[in-house]
C-alpha cells in the first residue's frame, strides 16, 4: 500500500492558525496574514521548557496547603492529598475521586506523556507513532478540564459558606496548581504533532 505524499513532496505548507494550505516558502498566510512555518519554530525546546517548569511547580503545588478549613471546633489547612483523604472519610468519596484525577493522575499522565513524545521526537524514533499522536490528541482534549480542580474548590467553598457550616479560604497551593495547569496546556500548544512523522523522512529542515 502506497504511503500518503508529504507537504513539502507536494512544496506545500499549513498555516497554523486557519489551516490554509499555503504554497511551499511562504512566509505569510494570505488568508489571515499569520506568519507562516513548516515546523512551529523551537517547537521541542519551548515545550521542554514548559513541561520542565509546570513539573518544578508541581512539587509546592502538592506540599502546600491549598485551602484553609474554619470550622467550630477550629481550623485546618489541607494540602491537595490531605483534601481527598478528607473528603473521603466524610463520605463525600465523589468529590474526593474527582479531585485526585484531575489534581493527581492528570497532571502526571501529561508530565509522562508529553515527556515520552519529546524523548521519542529527539531520537527520532519510529516507534508507535500512530499511537504517539492518538497520545498527543488526548493531551490536548484533557488540557481543557485541566481546571476542574480549581473550579471543585470554589465550589465547595461556595457551598459550605452558603450553608453557614464554616469557612473555606484558597490557600498559596492553589496559586501553583494553577501554573501548573497553564504551564502544560502552554507545553502542549507548543509540541508540533508532525515532528513525530518526520522519522519517516531523510530531509527534514
Amino acid at each position: 500500500m502506497n504511503k500518503p505524499p508529504y507537504a513539502r513532496e507536494l512544496k506545500v505548507c499549513l498555516c497554523h492558525t486557519c489551516g490554509f494550505v499555503c504554497p511551499e516558502g511562504a512566509h505569510e498566510c494570505p488568508r489571515c496574514y499569520s506568519p507562516v512555518h513548516t515546523r512551529k519554530p523551537n517547537s521541542i525546546a519551548r515545550t521542554w521548557a514548559f513541561l520542565l517548569a509546570s513539573i518544578i511547580f508541581y512539587v509546592p503545588a502538592n506540599v502546600l496547603p491549598v485551602m484553609y478549613t474554619s470550622m467550630f471546633s477550629g481550623g485546618s489547612e489541607n494540602t491537595i492529598m490531605s483534601g481527598v483523604i478528607e473528603f473521603w472519610q466524610h463520605g463525600s468519596w465523589d468529590i474526593a475521586i474527582l479531585i485526585f484525577i484531575a489534581s493527581v493522575a492528570v497532571p502526571c499522565m501529561k508530565f509522562c506523556v508529553l515527556g515520552t513524545l519529546l524523548i521519542t521526537c529527539q531520537r527520532r524514533s519510529r516507534w508507535a507513532m500512530r499511537e504517539r499522536a492518538k497520545l498527543y490528541r488526548f493531551v490536548e482534549l484533557i488540557g481543557y478540564w485541566s481546571m476542574l480542580d480549581v473550579l471543585v474548590v470554589a465550589l465547595v467553598a461556595a457551598l459550605v459558606q452558603f450553608r453557614a457550616l464554616s469557612t473555606i479560604e484558597p490557600r498559596l497551593g492553589i496559586l501553583f496548581f494553577g501554573l501548573v495547569v497553564v504551564l502544560t496546556m502552554l507545553s502542549a500548544m507548543s509540541f508540533d504533532p508532525r515532528l513525530i512523522w518526520d522519522a519517516e523522512v531523510n530531509d527534514v529542515e
